[in-house]
């Protein structure tokens, strides 16, 4: 469909970790049935910090299921589910036979290990340090999740981590695509994985008013767009997809998902956690997308939108669509899909790439739940009360990541 410079850019593996499911499978089921992964924390530190939150959506699959002992114990949590999810997406798209000159990893994180960071801190406060474990720093680096996959499959034409927020496993998506695109790899295993559900990132979003309050009803505290919303609802896990060049995966006779057919990114220069209010940066990164895609604003069938559930920064969202879009946003069918997931933070939009991605090729656009009442400052055509079909022909959507910091990023998927 997009008509942008060779060589195309496919999707043919889909891996994920995350609140609703272990897999891909379990994940899209879950979602299509409107499942929410928000629950009561069954942690003793809830208590005894007296966290004024104590739900969160935590992954469905302990790490300790899939993975051997030895891997739980020398990876930090955002390195596992890094490592489950690519293990899975490795797998769907046939395992390619790539040189590892050609084959790179791209894996962002928002935050990193800090499970690895703060408990080696309280190790070494209690017991002194020579009890602090040996593997810490590699376990605790940013890069540790993107350093594990690539020691995993062996990939030796780059391991990269970047690290903008909540646009971070986006981010890396996109700078994938453009690996391929340069000449740089051939295959690229590119994702976000976040593992914060920790009291101290808890208390610290609480202090700021980010988190919704509503401990009486995790399900239904991720609200998006709705006039009740409250804040988001921390969630955790990983998102992965393996991309290469179109003329490669059909040589090989790949699955194709879809393609990932842009990238645009902006930044707001704004604040360092409030989104501009006006969306200007967020708009232009949508357009920079259509625009080295092939594409207008009219051609777009489905949004899956960044909607973390808090009062402005869902506002400010609605206003970057309607700069972008202006009357086309009424013919475009959005998702909420935190609603369901909670905020993954810089994994949100690689997992959110992969449910559009799915989309996409299921020609069918997930639910967005807990919209009772729906803000009537925002009058976008938002899925709810179950799945709904997308039309026939060509299809093209955009995923939208925007993280603090003022980092906005936003992703093409088209049908192939």
């Amino acid at each position: 469909m997009a008509t942008h410079r060779e060589p195309r850019i496919v999707v043919t593996g889909l891996g994920t970790t995350n609140p609703v499911g272990g897999n891909t499978s379990e994940t899209w089921e879950a979602i299509l049935a409107g499942q929410s992964g928000a629950r009561t924390m069954p942690f003793d530190w809830v208590e005894k910090y007296e966290l004024p939150v104590t739900f969160a959506a935590m992954v469905k699959q302990h790490p300790s299921e899939v993975l051997k002992k030895v891997e739980t114990r020398r990876l930090d949590p955002s390195a596992q589910y890094a490592v489950i999810a690519s293990r899975e997406a490795w797998a769907d798209a046939g395992a390619p036979e790539v040189e590892p000159e050609r084959l790179a990893v791209a894996m962002g994180s928002g935050i990193g290990g800090v499970w690895t960071l703060l408990d080696a801190w309280n190790t070494l406060q209690e017991k002194g340090p020579r009890r602090v474990f040996p593997l810490t720093v590699p376990m605790l680096m940013p890069n540790g999740p993107s350093a594990a996959v690539s020691l995993e499959l062996g990939a030796r034409a780059g391991a990269h981590t970047p690290v903008s927020a909540c646009s971070s496993g986006a981010e890396a998506m996109g700078y994938a695509a453009e690996m391929i695109r340069s000449g740089r790899a051939d295959v690229v295993v590119a994702g976000g994985t976040e593992a914060a559900v920790h009291p101290l990132p808890i208390a610290g979003f609480a202090a700021m008013q980010a988190l919704s309050k509503r401990n009486d009803d995790p399900a239904a505290a991720s609200r998006p767009y709705d006039v009740d919303r409250d804040g988001f609802v921390l969630g955790e896990g990983a998102g992965v997809i393996v991309l290469e060049s179109l003329e490669h995966a059909q040589a090989r006779g790949a699955k194709i998902y879809a393609e990932l057919a842009a990238v645009g990114m902006s930044s707001d220069a704004h604040h360092i956690a409030a989104p501009e209010p006006q969306g200007a940066g967020a708009a232009r990164a949508m357009l920079e997308s259509l625009e080295r895609a092939g594409l207008k604003p009219s051609d777009v069938s489905h949004i899956n939108v960044h909607a973390t559930s808090t009062p402005v920064g869902d506002i400010a969202e609605y206003n970057a669509l309607k700069l972008a879009f202006g009357d086309a946003t009424d013919d475009v069918a959005v998702t909420a899909t935190k609603s369901m997931t909670g905020h993954l933070l810089g994994a949100a939009g690689a997992l959110e790439t992969v449910l559009t991605v799915l989309a996409v090729h299921h020609r069918l656009v997930p639910a967005t739940i807990n919209l009772d009442h729906q803000d009537p400052e925002i009058p976008l055509d938002v899925v709810t009360g179950g799945p709904r079909k997308l039309p026939a022909g060509d299809i093209a959507a955009l995923n939208n990541s925007f993280g603090f910091g003022g980092h906005n990023v936003a992703l093409t998927i088209c049908s192939v």
